[in-house]
């Protein structure tokens, strides 16, 4: 089936599903395929539940007029997506970057939406299948896609680039993240250009943080790109106030004060001023989208419990945001300050290094309590209490209870911390 005719296909039945356990009436199917599965197999399944047609790349499961053989699933996905984008008149914003992405990309959702009809990536469904499924989401009265862009090698962002076709771009920071797949920071640093590569080659719009002396001197030569910074008058001028323990900052005349926590949370905001600004969002309508944007989704989220304060960052982390957390609530004005942070994933041969480096760190900053927990903490060198398993961490706790106080739980999402919860 060609493509027009399989876009036709989309906007008699514009709901896509790619799990069975997820379908819905008149749905397209699309058979993907992972290490651990076969989409094909479960394409008839699709339709007995209700999915009008399946995708599928496998011949011997093309029984009926409802499958749709093509060559490859996940290609078609992909090119369906970046079809429809190209007959749609909304402008693409992509953003991708170490740390920060999804409250960023939350915030410039919440900023531009105040003016204009948009979409936003999902959660974090950022991958080579998540964007397809993003684009496919704009509809005829679209006029704003935000799409996050995430990545953990080289190659990929511009390939998600080629999917989306951004009409704007936005990288957040460059940070130790994916180490392991991009194998060096310089690695990280080069594949997250992509997308200004991929935006400047193709005429765009770039936006950018001119306090970042690396993204400063990438785009020295760029004409179409829009800044800020707290010092440099060239560009969009926004002062950082505090972060005790929500950040305050100063536009023009307008002081926002956010529901965000930590001064790396800062030039998250900044990114949505400066685009709802180019946008002709009303500064209003700026501050009441920034100060009325709560994070979810265990996204440094503010909560009391039992006697606690509780800070929980137990979404992700990498040696860059596990740094920034720990100096953070070092600052903060806490009674009794615990910590309890988790192993960072994806590191590679940096693991060791970088786990040594946050557990120093840690004993350094002198939090009241600290409690390391997963294999890579649990080798570090260090007098600070260390855990090799949650289910140790568990046990203590429950010999020793936390004190009360003001308590930051921070660690990769496969390390789960959220289960501290149940702890306090």
């Amino acid at each position: 089936m060609k493509m027009e005719a399989l876009h036709a296909l989309f906007l008699e039945h514009p709901t896509i599903c790619t799990d069975t356990r997820k379908v819905t009436d008149n749905c397209l199917f699309f058979a993907l395929k992972g290490p651990n599965f076969n989409g094909n197999a479960f394409a008839q399944e699709a339709l007995d539940k209700g999915a009008t047609y399946a995708i599928i790349d496998e011949t011997d499961y093309n029984t009926s007029d409802k499958f749709i053989l093509c060559e490859d699933v996940l290609e078609t996905l992909q090119q369906l997506a970046t079809y429809h984008r190209k007959q749609c008149k909304a402008k693409i914003i992509s953003l991708t970057g170490s740390n920060g992405k999804t409250t960023t990309k939350e915030l410039i959702n919440a900023v531009i939406s105040k003016k204009y009809k948009t979409i936003a990536t999902k959660g974090n469904l950022n991958n080579h299948i998540g964007v397809p499924l993003t684009l496919l989401s704009i509809q005829e009265d679209t006029e704003m896609a935000i799409v996050e862009m995430g990545a953990n090698h080289i190659g990929e962002i511009e390939m998600l680039c080629n999917i989306a076709q951004p009409d704007f771009g936005y990288i957040t920071n460059f940070g130790k993240a994916h180490l392991e797949g991009f194998g060096s920071v310089e690695g990280v640093i080069q594949g997250k250009s992509e997308l200004y590569n991929f935006i400047r080659s193709n005429g765009g719009h770039i936006f950018f943080n001119a306090d970042d002396p690396i993204q400063k001197e990438k785009l020295n030569s760029c004409t179409k790109k829009i800044g800020f910074s707290t010092t440099d008058h060239q560009f969009y001028n926004i002062e950082f106030l505090k972060a005790n323990p929500f950040v305050t900052l100063k536009v023009e005349e307008t002081t926002i004060t956010t529901q965000l926590i930590g001064k790396y949370n800062f030039p998250n905001c900044c990114a949505a001023i400066i685009m709802g600004k180019y946008f002709n969002v009303p500064l209003e309508e700026i501050k009441s989208a920034i100060e009325s944007y709560q994070p979810q989704n265990n996204r440094s989220q503010i909560l009391e419990k039992n006697g606690f304060k509780i800070i929980l960052d137990a979404y992700n982390a990498n040696p860059t945001s596990m740094k920034a957390a720990l100096e953070n609530f070092s600052l903060m004005d806490a009674e009794h300050k615990t910590l309890i942070i988790g192993d960072m994933f994806e590191l590679g041969t940096t693991a060791t290094e970088e786990h040594q480096a946050i557990a120093d760190l840690a004993k350094e900053l002198n939090f009241q309590d600290v409690y390391l927990v997963g294999k890579n903490f649990f080798g570090t060198q260090t007098d600070l209490l260390q855990f090799e398993t949650f289910d140790a961490l568990k046990a203590h706790l429950e010999d020793q209870p936390l004190k009360k106080g003001t308590l930051l739980i921070k660690g990769s999402r496969g390390m789960a911390l959220e289960r501290v919860l149940d702890l306090v």
